[in-house]
């Protein structure tokens, strides 16, 4: 039977009733009030709580007292464990008949590692679910006020990461120099000079635009908007920390002025600050 045909599997009674269980929840990128009901509802059920660094530490008040909150996050090489030390943890803990919530930032479906996740908990017929969350291109793209998509200018999105287990960029820079869609690159704050150099060398127009996001829909996002021959001096006169979002193509002159006041609920939390170099 193959994976198309396979059926929606039904926990059995007996030994399967005492079997643990895995949700992969997806947290939302940067502002915490991105977090879906259903994420919500399901993190007051949880034994064990695995998350990323990219979680947002304001989303730790909706974690039960009663869970084990266990750090596994990954950042600019800096590794809390190996992907196989995280994926065992998982198996372990839900071996043992708990519920697992494996919290990953933004969305679990995108450039999150879930398939190798997933893979280990079919391989021992443990039940799992997966629960979508707000994706940093679309949350950078609300709070940014650039749309993705536009009936003029771009009928289509694609999302490529930067980043390569060797440390390499290894992207075929020529189909993406040619595409007519928007380009969003995950994860490629300090490898923004030579996406845009890459595109060039490859045949797109030198003044095509690219924005860079930095820390999307938090307190302190900026947001540097330029054109692919001059961004790496325009990067020169802002300091961004990361995470960061890189959008390029013609729907980054289509930004629109959004007013983020209008998203926090008092003056206090009114320090989302929106800046364009």
């Amino acid at each position: 039977m193959n994976a198309l045909t396979k059926p929606f599997r039904k926990q059995q009674a007996g030994s399967d009733a005492k079997r643990g269980k895995v949700y992969f929840v997806g947290s939302g990128c940067g502002d915490p009030e991105l977090l879906t009901l259903k994420a919500h509802r399901l993190l007051q059920s949880a034994d064990v709580i695995l998350y990323d660094a990219l979680v947002d530490d304001a989303l730790h008040a909706y974690f039960p007292a009663s869970a084990e909150a266990i750090y596994v996050g990954k950042r600019c090489f800096e590794h809390s464990m190996t992907q196989t030390e995280i994926d065992e943890l998982i198996l372990s803990k839900a071996r043992k008949g708990l519920t697992v919530i494996r919290l990953k930032g933004g969305d679990p479906g995108i450039f999150a590692r879930l398939a190798e996740e997933t893979d280990r908990l079919e391989l021992h017929d443990i039940p799992f679910a997966v629960v979508p969350g707000v994706t940093a291109a679309s949350g950078c793209s609300a709070y940014s006020g650039i749309p993705l998509t536009h009936r003029e200018y771009a009928q289509s999105v694609k999302f490529v990461t930067a980043y390569r287990q060797a440390g390499g960029l290894d992207i075929d820079w020529e189909h993406l120099a040619n595409e007519s869609g928007t380009l969003v690159f995950y994860m490629g704050l300090s490898k923004v000079a030579l996406i845009a150099q890459q595109l060039m060398v490859h045949g797109m127009d030198r003044s095509k635009a690219i924005a860079v996001i930095d820390k999307g829909s938090l307190p302190g996002q900026q947001l540097l908007c330029s054109r692919l021959d001059d961004i790496e001096r325009d990067l020169n006169s802002v300091t961004l920390t990361g995470p960061a979002m890189i959008i390029v193509g013609d729907v980054v002159g289509k930004r629109a002025e959004v007013s983020l006041e209008l998203l926090v609920e008092n003056d206090a939390e009114a320090g989302i600050l929106c800046s364009l170099a």
